[in-house]
């Protein structure tokens, strides 16, 4: 995967740094906190602000290039978005569908982190409204 390129195609700057941070996580399986990204980084040599792994973070996510996990506590986890397997939400109502990334990517990098375990299937069912029926449920009352 060319880096840079996928950098630029996505209306970015291609930057040492934007470079350096996303190579970090297409080669490297798993989720990083700002932190941990901010290390790795310097112990390789490379010289980068910890307020520049936190707007390369937000613009990656932003752009779609990296998915983004709360941890609470204003705490995130980040991973390249592979892209892998979607989910969809259908309308109670109306039947209308949309398409989903999977959430459970980054939650099974964080489970794998914390207890050992790797996660060979899961399951969601999300039940939802759209937010047109929504809005006209709210009228009707």
């Amino acid at each position: 995967m060319d880096i840079k390129e996928l950098i630029k195609s996505n209306n970015m700057k291609v930057t040492k740094s934007r470079v350096e941070i996303l190579k970090l996580l297409v080669e490297n399986e798993g989720s990083y906190q700002v932190d941990e990204i901010y290390d790795i980084l310097k112990k390789s040599g490379f010289e980068i602000d910890l307020s520049t792994v936190y707007r390369t973070l937000d613009s990656f996510y932003t752009k779609g290039l990296v998915d983004k996990f709360s941890l609470g506590d204003d705490r995130n986890t980040y991973s390249f978005n592979h892209h892998k397997h979607k989910h969809k939400l259908s309308c109670e109502i109306c039947d209308k569908e949309v398409e989903i990334d999977c959430p459970m990517n980054t939650v099974e990098e964080i489970i794998k982190k914390t207890t050992g375990y790797t996660l060979v299937e899961h399951h969601l069912d999300f039940r939802a409204v759209c937010e047109d029926c929504r809005k006209k449920e709210n009228n009707d009352t």
